[in-house]
């Protein structure tokens, strides 16, 4: 069968993949500057029989690999990422970042590993496999607006029926792998307000306005926007993450901006969000008196999972019957946002998870210092993937 001579081979290739994700591992790049990552992406299909390369996808460094199977059949993409963060590692692993400052923190240097291997085991068997498989290697992921947003303007979903993706998550147990239909990872928003009031002494208060006074208001305010505006049923956060008002202890402060970040898990609570900050930003001037500069940003929408092909992605892992993994289970929303969500609002497909909880020591959060995974989420992504594309070439069973 060919699910076994793909899960015999990619076992047989265990190791290669761990290399290559620690050679990643110590050499990251930040998003939209992954000029040697790319390059090491590229180079490493210089000798693996796939039918074209295509690179520098997007204008951003993006890497598209195509795989013709001998026998007809549908086109199906499987996505990974390879940015890293601007976050200075503190793991004190042997094989820890060597650019100051930027870190794999977020394990798309796992999702790179187990996706080259993957993609060279099957195109050693593509004289078995139908259709066609789009390797898609897609650069920041972590920044605004996003590697996907290019490649799809450049057409990489151009004929593709379905697309899949993994995300290997530290504060998931390893052995398990874990899928959600329907909405799944919320959207995200970006906010920015400037207040501009008057500056002035600190002995004379009466002669100046204080913008810190004002913002300091704002901050309050919106935290009333989720606990009094929004259904106790939907989902919403919103985060001031910058409060730019430094200045000195006797100086009363002209102007002051702060950022948000909002994330929400609909388009109308987004919209009732984004309505709310605008309304505490306008009564600043009202009742301060101040200038109130708003500025709001959409950008990842919410990860929608098609939830016919979330069901079949499940009963393919399951019918796997993967050697490495205790269970195949829902997962509760997730959190944090992705771009993978721009795919699947133009194509239906899945992206679900692979447990990398650490087997020692404490688990650390993703753009955390200290972050890590457990390698043996390397194989089980490959062997997890292979599943969903055995399943892909022969209907409702694994493919033979």
């Amino acid at each position: 069968m060919l699910i076994d001579d793909l899960m015999k081979t990619l076992e047989e290739k265990e190791e290669r993949m761990i290399e290559i994700r620690r050679y990643l591992h110590e050499h990251p790049e930040l998003s939209f500057q992954e000029e040697e990552t790319a390059k090491y992406i590229s180079d490493f299909y210089k000798n693996v029989p796939v039918d074209s390369i295509e690179t520098n996808f997007g204008s951003e460094r993006g890497i598209v690999v195509t795989i013709k199977g001998a026998k007809p059949g549908k086109t199906i993409a499987i996505r990974a990422d390879f940015d890293a963060l601007p976050i200075k590692e503190e793991t004190g692993l042997p094989f820890a970042s060597k650019n100051e400052g930027v870190m794999h923190a977020c394990g798309h240097d796992a999702h790179t590993a187990y996706m080259l291997v993957l993609a060279e085991t099957l195109a050693e068997y593509k004289d078995q496999l139908s259709g066609t498989i789009r390797i898609i290697h897609q650069p920041a992921e972590e920044m605004p607006p996003g590697g996907a947003l290019g490649m799809i303007k450049a057409g990489v979903l151009d004929g593709v029926e379905a697309i899949y993706g993994i995300h290997v998550m530290s504060t998931m147990k390893t052995g398990h792998i874990y899928y959600r239909s329907g909405n799944t990872q919320t959207g995200r928003s970006y906010f920015k307000l400037i207040v501009q009031g008057k500056g002035g002494h600190g002995s004379s208060p009466h002669l100046a306005n204080d913008a810190i006074v004002a913002a300091s208001s704002f901050v309050m305010n919106v935290q009333t926007i989720v606990s009094r505006r929004i259904n106790p049923f939907d989902t919403a956060s919103i985060t001031i993450g910058n409060f730019d008002g430094k200045g000195s202890f006797n100086v009363i402060k002209d102007a002051v901006t702060i950022e948000g970040d909002v994330r929400t898990m609909s388009v109308e609570t987004r919209d009732i969000v984004e309505t709310e900050l605008q309304n505490f930003a306008k009564g600043l001037e009202a009742t301060y008196g101040v200038k109130a500069i708003f500025e709001y940003k959409n950008d990842y929408p919410v990860l929608y999972n098609d939830p016919e092909i979330t069901e079949q992605v499940r009963q393919a892992l399951e019918q796997a019957a993967i050697k490495e993994v205790e269970g195949v289970l829902e997962t509760p929303p997730q959190p944090p946002s992705e771009d993978f969500a721009y795919y699947l609002e133009k194509v239906p497909g899945c992206f679900f998870y692979v447990g990398a909880s650490p087997e020692s020591g404490e688990t650390y959060p993703h753009h955390h210092p200290k972050f890590n995974i457990n390698e043996k989420s390397l194989l089980i992504s490959a062997k997890a993937m292979a599943a969903v594309i055995a399943r892909n070439q022969g209907g409702d069973s694994i493919a033979t």
